[in-house]
């Protein structure tokens, strides 16, 4: 996938794998390359930047397989943050859709 694509809206998508519960990076990052193409190393410095704005919280959490792990928690902030910033992908999404599929009829693809 076009990495352009992505760039915009993996912040959303940090946020709404969040808000289905606390989790820590290398988890986090593994479950959005099931859904998503994305390297490890790209979800850690979002998760920095969206704890430095507020969107998260961090606190450790003992590991039975090694040193504690660090899990990140959406604050109130950030649910409020990923309502607003879903509430914008549908619309944006839903017009582009809609480009496209006019598109499709202007050249008699349908």
């Amino acid at each position: 996938m076009n990495s352009q694509f992505k760039k915009g809206v993996l912040d959303l998508c940090v946020l709404a794998f969040l808000s289905n519960g606390d989790s820590y990076g290398y988890n986090l990052a593994d479950c959005m390359a099931s859904k998503i193409q994305v390297a490890d190393g790209t979800v850690y410095p979002i998760l920095r930047k969206l704890a430095s704005e507020g969107y998260v919280d961090t606190y450790l959490k003992e590991s039975q397989n090694g040193p504690p792990r660090k899990y990140y928690h959406l604050t109130e902030l950030g649910k409020t943050k990923l309502d607003k910033d879903r509430a914008e992908w549908e619309e944006f999404s839903k017009a582009v859709d809609e480009v496209l599929s006019s598109d499709k009829e202007d050249r008699g693809d349908e």
